[in-house]
């Protein structure tokens, strides 16, 4: 396992909330922010170009065979985002005739296959907070099929976040925020079908998830344990439904941190990289977005505007 912290760099991005990123094959790193735009940083000159502009809030970002984007936006659904002409196409806006409430991330297969995560059935991204106070257990995950076929592949989730493939695609792993635990689905072998972890007990509360360059899975842990957030998970549904109507300023806040972990296939922990806390380190907080490429971890931010990167030693 390493703890290295390497050499850490932030690249401002024109937008508010820079929640996920990836690197395509022009090396260019993608990201979404909070108005709805899709942008383009060039890691190089530090650069960055208005893509497209979803119309609703970009999360979840990944690299589609032929190189446009496919866009996890909250509101809107699963998108396809053309990086040559900004042009969005809806691939998937609702299931059964409903409206998705709260889209999130997303994997790639090579066969085109989307797996893709809905974190609530009840409250939209603007309302995170209540699904994840009153701990909902309505998240789920579901398949796209290249014929357009949808499916709900796993459902009853603690706030589904994350999702990403094993580098064979033997199976699906899926960030359960509320839980603290990465749930896996094994998709091929004498396994498949069967639901188990990859990890439990993290250490904080995992956003998206990615499968790097190294073959590892990426975890984020946006914020680390809370007591009080735990305790309330075992209060009556009253006063958690009650936690969530009083003013913003005296509701459970994510903690200050910048944290990413890295696991193999088996759930041994490869990578720790614990940053220090603004002040003493960065100024940069809230990782909710991870991407190993070649050696060096990209972040986003629900809150910040701009990117980061780590160099791994």
């Amino acid at each position: 396992m390493t703890d290295s912290r390497g050499s850490f760099t932030v690249h401002p991005v024109p937008g508010p909330g820079a929640e996920d990123v990836v690197v395509g094959p022009d090396g260019l790193v993608y990201t979404g922010t909070e108005d709805g735009a899709i942008w383009a940083l060039d890691p190089v000159t530090g650069s960055t170009r208005r893509v497209a502009d979803t119309g609703g809030r970009p999360l979840g970002i990944e690299i589609l065979p032929g190189g446009d984007l496919l866009v996890c936006d909250a509101q809107r659904g699963v998108l396809r985002v053309s990086v040559g002409s900004g042009a969005v196409e809806v691939v998937v806006g609702e299931v059964d005739g409903t409206p998705m409430a709260f889209c999130n991330n997303a994997a790639v297969a090579a066969d085109g296959t989307i797996w893709f995560s809905d974190s609530s059935l009840h409250f939209g991204v603007f309302a995170w907070k209540d699904d994840f106070v009153q701990d909902t257990h309505t998240g789920r995950v579901l398949r796209r099929d290249p014929d357009g076929t949808v499916t709900v592949v796993l459902e009853g989730l603690r706030f589904s976040n994350g999702v990403a493939l094993a580098a064979d695609e033997s199976y699906v792993a899926v960030a359960e925020c509320r839980g603290r635990t990465v749930v896996r689905l094994w998709l091929t072998g004498s396994r498949a079908g069967e639901r188990d972890h990859l990890v439990t007990d993290l250490p904080g509360y995992p956003d998206n998830i990615s499968r790097g360059s190294d073959g590892l899975v990426w975890v984020t842990i946006a914020s680390p344990v809370d007591p009080l957030v735990e305790r309330l998970g075992t209060a009556p549904m009253v006063l958690r439904r009650a936690v969530t109507k009083i003013p913003e300023a005296f509701q459970p806040k994510p903690k200050v941190t910048i944290r990413v972990q890295a696991y193999d296939d088996d759930g041994r922990l490869v990578h720790d990289l614990d940053l220090p806390q603004p002040g003493q380190g960065p100024g940069y907080h809230m990782v909710t977005g991870v991407r190993e490429h070649d050696g060096r971890v990209w972040m986003g931010s629900l809150h910040e505007p701009a990117v980061a990167v780590l160099d791994l030693p």
